[in-house]
């Protein structure tokens, strides 16, 4: 389906991720917020123009950097360390998508 979200999967699977380490986090409540986020970004057109590798990538990326107990420095911090990742095919253009990510969800 050309209009499925391709961020959903990651971010619902970071969700569960995070409450296997930090008990005190509501897997309810966290699927929720990151269903919620990958709507958002998705709707936003954050990941626009990337190709399916990088869209994948990036979506990863992002997932987990939301689930931190920093999600806006650990977002800032995603950005800047896609730059050095060789498997992007095109790193530059992946860091500017997750910095629109981090403006959409206005960390």
């Amino acid at each position: 389906m050309a209009d499925a979200n391709p961020l959903l999967d990651p971010f619902l699977a970071a969700a569960e991720d995070v409450t296997a380490v930090r008990p005190e986090v509501d897997l309810d409540l966290a699927r929720e917020l990151m269903g919620e986020a990958a709507v958002m970004l998705h709707n936003g057109l954050a990941l626009e123009g990337l190709d399916e590798h990088d869209t994948r990538a990036a979506a990863t990326v992002l997932a987990h950097a939301l689930v931190d107990v920093d999600p806006t420095a650990a977002v800032r911090a995603a950005a800047r360390d896609v730059l050095g990742d060789g498997e992007l095919h095109e790193p530059e253009v992946v860091s500017g998508a997750i910095l629109v990510a981090a403006a959409i969800l206005q960390l």
